[in-house]
Parts: C-alpha cells; structure tokens; sequence
C-alpha cells in the first residue's frame, strides 16, 4: 500500500518551483493587436504618399483594387489562423482559413498578366520596378513576422511549421497590402512574378526559421 505522506511530499516538490501564468487573450484579440501596427504602418505610407494616386489607379483598373482587398483578408485570416493553431485543441483545419482571401488576391492579380489589353495605354511595370517591389515586400515582413513569433512563443503551438507558414502569408499579404499605397504604376506579368517571389520567400524562410523558434517555445 503507497504511503500518503510521500504522495503529499512529491506533489509538494513538484509544486515549489511553479509559477503563475497569465493566461492568453483569445485569437482574435491578440490578431487585432498585430494588425494596429500594420495600420500604424499603413498610416505612415500615407501620410507621405497620400491616398490620391492610389484611388486613381484603382478607379482605372478596378481588379487591382480587389486584389488589394483579397490580400488584406488574406493577412487578417492567416494570423487568426496561425494564432488559433497556438491554442491546444485547436484543429490543424484552421489552417485553411485565409484561403478564400488568398483566392481572391491570386485570382484577382492574375488579371494583372492582362493588363495591356484591359487597359490599354496604362504604364506597366519594367523589371527595375518589379525589384523594388521585391524589395519592399521582404523588407516589411520581416518585422512584421519577427512580431507574429515572439507573440506566439508564449502559446507554444503544437504545429510550428504549419503556424509558421501562416505567419508568412500573414506577413507578406500585409506587405503586399501595404505596397498598393506606394505602387505607382499598374502591374503586369513581370510584376505579378516578382510578388509571387517575394511572398513564397518570405513564406518559405519562415517555415525554416519560424518552425525553429516556435518549436524551442
């Protein structure tokens, strides 16, 4: 028969060395959060540049301007989902969350590879353009991912590849989102490729770097 005294001194040894933890906000309130510096981002780009020149552009060619909406749902859904994969218990189906938006930013840009017949006369970008537009992408993620980590270390998700793609996506939608306001020509196929780069880079360095970090949680 098991002692009760040594039941009572292991659990008591066990919980010395306990500490309290702050329980997390909910998904969603903790995506809220990030997206406030993705709008003080946002905010910023237009004080300097203004909205004008990017109305205008979507006024001519109205495809840019859903292409713009797809990938603001695309960055609003995947850090919901990536946060949502940080709570146990939570299904690896909310994975698929931002693919609706992501449908609509693909499906949309694609019209892109159009351009000169939708829109015929309107300045398309050359390759100097297309890299500055690279450049702008990566640049902005890498902030905005290094804050989707560290605030998901604390949740320690039992999947950190898979959340850490998410945090890709999330972060290069919102670059790209903010890009429409300081894109200054219409885009074309070159364009288009150029941003597809960007976003599978940035998705595919967080996979490797992100999994790392979120896995040591």
């Amino acid at each position: 028969m098991s002692d009760p005294q040594s039941h009572e001194a292991l659990i008591d040894r066990l919980g010395t060395d306990l500490v309290p933890v702050r329980r997390l906000l909910p998904p969603w309130l903790r995506t809220a959060g990030w997206l406030l510096v993705v709008v003080a981002l946002a905010i910023g780009l237009l004080m300097h540049y203004g909205a004008g020149p990017m109305l205008r552009r979507w006024a001519a060619t109205p495809d840019l301007a859903w292409a713009g909406i797809g990938a603001v749902i695309t960055a609003i859904c995947a850090a919901w989902a990536a946060f949502a994969l940080g709570v146990p218990g939570r299904r690896a189906a909310w994975a698929w969350l931002p693919l609706p938006g992501a449908l609509l930013w693909i499906g949309a840009s694609g019209l892109g590879c159009l351009r000169e017949w939708i829109a015929p006369g309107t300045e398309i970008a050359g390759m100097h353009q297309s890299a500055d537009c690279l450049i702008f992408i990566i640049s902005f993620s890498v902030p905005l991912s290094a804050l989707l980590i560290m605030l998901l270390r604390r949740a320690c998700p039992l999947r950190p590849v898979l959340t850490a793609v998410l945090i890709g996506l999330a972060s290069a939608a919102a670059s790209a989102s903010l890009l429409e306001i300081c894109h200054s020509f219409d885009a074309a196929a070159t364009d288009l490729l150029t941003h597809a780069l960007a976003v599978i880079v940035v998705v595919a360095v967080n996979a490797a770097m992100g999994g790392r970090l979120l896995s040591r949680a």
